[in-house]
């Protein structure tokens, strides 16, 4: 509506402005006559830029763009009734016109760049049909709680985060990941806010309020992220706090200084007025302060598009400067979905060696663990599980049927001091104790990625000097992966800690003014996450861990939007760059010009408002990344 308002007043401004010459050409008026008339489109068009210049000055806080443009045209105007100085009527009313066109581009690009994103996120149902009373009710999302039921209707998007206990049906999650493909949603799968219900009636148990579903946490962090401001974000803001003053008592000494060194100082001062005020048209930092952030905010939403949300400009001046990326193993190269593979029992069968390693991982949500109850189908078999210990980094212990059992790596063994027997199979290995006894070992294997040796080799092609693997896994596994993948460097049986002070070493080593990025699940690196430039979390999709940890989150669980991320970064700044130079080369040649008398005010309203609108339309190339 703001924008519509403009667009009418400045169309009848440029109406009463055509019409104001042409009574001025016509007739023979007096110079205050004169001024009256053009005094009227020049309210029009500028009343709100010298009420905004005012209000500066009453809060103490005066140096801005409005208080450039309003004594600069303010000047133009009453220039006419110094001795020997040509009237500029037009000009003055012209200079406040185009500068509205200007902020007119200004507000429809943010307008555009926030509907997109609004249209993007737009995943915030207003809906939710709970099961109450014998019936279903439709209520907003927000009065809903966790435990209670939610129907889910074809077509409608998903209000809250649960577990599906009815139905059957296909899922459009493009909102979230960027993913086009719809995947199937059976009984027992979980399912976030925001996806798109298709086709099957749908019964879901509610997990967590509507202020705490994916949906929400995702929108807050998009509408959040310009509170992180890059570098050249930053800088620009403090440069225009400095600059805007500088510029005004620059115009002031342009307009007095000169005329007091010529002969006649009342002829001199109106063509040295002029060139200040032609100065000052000139010297508005609008295209600066307006294009450079206009241009990260629309880099973050058209990276919000391709499913990688960015928390804030100052990640992509980071992603922007990449040097070396560390990489997680499971959950971020590899899928993370373990599978038993095989079975050396020493003091047992293999029913028996399954069995002690499922019930002492009984409670464990670490996906090895999941792996070894799914193996072993016979959980309620009346074994008693007590005192049971995780141990960091090593595995768990715990009393089964009055034995101590211990189930974990090389690193629990050699703590123990059981001699145990190496596995030549590739995989993870699981040993186990009983009562300091060894028992034997389950080899485990993951899957790698589908795009994981595709992510590796974009990241190359991009230029990034080191690519690197941390993992808890033992040496073989890390390897293997590593070679597959053409990683430069892979550092294996880490504990959580080990890995931080790796990730620091490796902070040491990279190229001064460049960045480290860590890509992990989100899950269990958060220290690491913390530490890195940039910690980016893969598996983002549902995972509090990883939009709470991590400062850009990949929401479709695909490494190769780490090298996207990185053009993605590029291009924002690049475009960014483009206009700050293209500004302050365009105003530096014109300020010259001005200082000399040589530049007139049209050419002036071209170095700001001309430049302004052509910075505008640069940024606008950002959201379309």
């Amino acid at each position: 509506m703001h924008s519509h308002t403009k667009l009418f007043r400045i169309i009848v401004a440029a109406v009463l402005l055509v019409v104001a010459v042409l009574i001025v050409h016509n007739l023979e008026l007096p110079v205050w006559q004169q001024l009256l008339i053009f005094l009227v489109p020049y309210l029009v068009a500028g009343y709100d830029v010298l009420g905004e210049a005012l209000e500066g000055i009453m809060e103490r806080e005066p140096f801005n763009e409005n208080l450039l443009m309003s004594i600069a045209t303010l000047g133009a105007l009453f220039i006419g009734f110094l001795p020997g100085a040509a009237t500029e009527f037009p000009e003055a009313v012209f200079v406040m016109l185009f500068f509205q066109v200007g902020e007119l581009f200004e507000h429809y690009a943010e307008d555009r760049s926030r509907k997109s994103i609004a249209e993007l996120m737009d995943i915030r149902p207003d809906v939710a049909h709970v099961e109450r009373e014998g019936g279903v009710q439709t209520v907003e999302p927000t009065s809903v709680c966790v435990g209670e039921i939610i129907e889910v209707r074809p077509g409608e998007r998903v209000p809250m985060d649960g577990c599906i206990l009815e139905g059957e049906t296909t899922l459009d999650t493009v909102a979230l990941t960027g993913e086009s493909v719809p995947h199937m949603a059976h009984p027992g799968d979980s399912i976030i806010s925001g996806s798109v219900n298709l086709t099957g009636v749908l019964k879901v148990r509610v997990e967590k309020t509507f202020g705490e579903s994916t949906a929400s946490k995702i929108i807050d962090l998009v509408e959040n992220a310009g509170e992180h401001k890059s570098k050249s974000e930053t800088f620009i803001a403090r440069f225009a706090k400095v600059y805007t003053p500088i510029v005004v008592y620059v115009a002031i000494a342009l307009a007095l200084l000169p005329p007091l060194f010529t002969e006649n100082f009342a002829t001199a001062f109106p063509v040295w007025l002029n060139r200040a005020l032609t100065f000052l048209v000139v010297s508005c930092p609008c295209a600066l302060v307006i294009s450079i952030p206009l241009t990260f905010f629309g880099g973050i939403g058209g990276a919000s598009r391709r499913g990688i949300l960015i928390k804030g400009s100052n990640y992509m001046d980071a992603l922007s400067k990449v040097d070396t990326v560390v990489f997680d193993k499971t959950g971020t190269l590899t899928r993370g979905v373990f599978k038993v593979t095989a079975i050396h029992p020493e003091q047992c069968d293999e029913e028996q060696l399954l069995h002690l390693a499922a019930h002492v991982e009984r409670f464990s949500t670490h996906p090895i663990a999941v792996s070894l109850r799914e193996a072993y189908s016979h959980e309620q078999d009346g074994c008693t599980v007590e005192q049971v210990e995780e141990v960091s980094g090593q595995g768990v212990r715990a009393v089964v049927n009055g034995k101590t059992v211990c189930v974990g790596n090389t690193k629990m063994m050699e703590q123990l001091q059981v001699r145990f027997h190496p596995c030549e199979l590739v995989g993870t290995i699981v040993h186990v104790a009983v009562e300091g006894e060894y028992f034997g070992h389950i080899v485990i294997s993951d899957e790698m990625k589908s795009d994981a040796r595709e992510a590796v080799a974009a990241l190359k092609a991009a230029g990034v000097r080191r690519t690197v693997m941390l993992t808890g896994d033992r040496r073989e596994v890390g390897e293997d992966v590593a070679k597959q993948l053409g990683l430069d460097e892979v550092h294996t049986e880490l504990l959580p800690a080990e890995k931080v002070e790796r990730v620091e070493a490796l902070l040491e080593a990279k190229a001064d003014g460049q960045s480290l990025i860590f890509v992990g699940d989100g899950m269990n690196d958060a220290p690491v996450l913390a530490r890195a430039d940039v910690g980016m979390a893969m598996g983002g999709l549902g995972s509090d861990a990883a939009i709470e940890a991590a400062d850009v989150v990949i929401m479709d669980d695909k490494p190769s939007k780490v090298a996207l991320a990185i053009a993605l970064a590029r291009r924002t700044v690049g475009i960014a760059m483009q206009n700050a130079w293209f500004a302050i080369g365009v105003k530096v040649l014109v300020l010259f010009l001005a200082a000399f008398g040589i530049a007139t005010m049209w050419m002036a309203v071209f170095a700001d408002v001309g430049v302004m609108v052509l910075a505008v339309l640069n940024a606008m190339r950002a959201l379309k990344s």
